[in-house]
Order: C-alpha cells, then structure tokens, then sequence
C-alpha cells in the first residue's frame, strides 16, 4: 500500500512538474510574448519625426523649412501676380523679380533638406501645426484683391502685403536662428533676415512715393 501511495506521489508532482514548465516557457520571450507594456520595439509615429540626438539638425530646423516653404511659396505666387499685370513701374517689377528668383530656389533647398531628413515635404500651414505660425502670410481675400487690382492701386497692395510678409519671414528666420542645428538652414536664415531687411526699406520707399 506505501508502495502504491508513493508511486501515485510521485506521478503528481511530475505532471504538476511538466504543467509548470509548459505554463514558464509558454510566456518566455522566444515564444514572442513578452510582459505587458514591455515591447520595445514598437515605435510611435511622433517618435518617427523626431531626429536622433546624434543628427546634425533637430525639430526647429524641420520645423522652419516645413512652415517656409509654403510661406516662400506665397511670396512667389505674389510677384507672379505683379509680373502678369501691365503698366507697373520697372522699379517695381524689378523688386518682384528679384524676391521671385530669391525664393523659389530657397524652396527647393529647403525641400531638399527634409527630403534628406525623411520629413514630409508637402504643403502645411498653421492651422495644421499648433504652436507655430507663419507670420505676414496674406490670406485668400487678399490675394483674390492683389489679383483683381490695377495700377497704382495693385502697387501699393503688393508693396504693403509684402512688407508684412517679409516681416514675418524674418521673425521665422530669427527663431530659426536661436534655436536651430542645421548649419545651412541658419545660414540660409542669416541671408533671409539681411536680404529682407533691405528690401523693407525699399519698398517702404516706394511706397512713400506713389
């Protein structure tokens, strides 16, 4: 009878034995579960935008070519709009082509940079990007009057949309200046802010003479 009971004791604690190890190995990580909240290596997509801490440029830099394009590209659409119009003044016209020929490559270097950084590079604007604007930039009412307006009245709308609008690049390029990594951008940004600058004066003699 001990016999029998010890041979019954001894099954049981070898099939309680094989449970415990099939239980232990089915929750291992070879079997590909893992603890809860423990698989590292899942990535969310915010963590995709962000650059490594090693990178040579960080968020400023991809935030300012993201909000300048669209803000150069306003620039461009304007002066395209001067350039189709007749009877402007040369000094005038000048001052188009030359913010023309100024900007749109800088979108193209720009676009270039988050190409390289795996940003998205289409079209944004503040409404799709909380707490960040693009200053100056002139809204759909304003182009539509800049497209419709002739003579003097079409000079003196452009030369005040586009004091504003430089005014706003050049606080973007400020801010991109002080917080930015990217050698090239704040390069880029120190051109801005000179260029910018002088054509303020500019047109702000220009319009002083109308």
């Amino acid at each position: 009878m001990n016999t029998k009971l010890r041979s019954i004791s001894i099954a049981a604690a070898l099939a309680a034995s094989l449970g415990l190890a099939g239980c232990t190995s089915g929750s291992s990580p070879a079997n590909g579960n893992t603890m809860p909240g423990m698989n590292h290596g899942s990535s969310s997509p915010m963590a995709s935008m962000m650059p490594d801490a090693n990178a040579d440029h960080n968020q400023a830099d991809i935030m300012f070519a993201r909000m300048m394009i669209p803000h150069h590209a306003q620039a461009v659409e304007m002066s395209d709009i001067m350039l189709g119009k007749p009877d402007i003044p040369a000094e005038v016209t000048s001052l188009a082509t030359r913010i023309k020929d100024a900007q749109a490559p800088e979108i193209e270097t720009m676009t270039g940079w988050l190409k390289e950084w795996n940003q998205p590079t289409g079209m944004m604007d503040g409404a799709t990007m909380p707490g960040h604007s693009m200053g100056g930039m002139v809204d759909a009412d304003g182009i539509n009057k800049l497209k419709t307006a002739e003579g003097t009245e079409a000079v003196r709308l452009f030369l005040t949309q586009m004091i504003g609008h430089h005014e706003g690049a050049i606080t973007m390029a400020e801010q991109e200046i002080s917080a930015g990594k990217y050698p090239e951008a704040i390069e880029l940004c120190r051109a801005i802010v000179t260029s910018q600058t002088a054509e303020i004066v500019e047109m702000k003699g220009l319009l002083a003479g109308l």
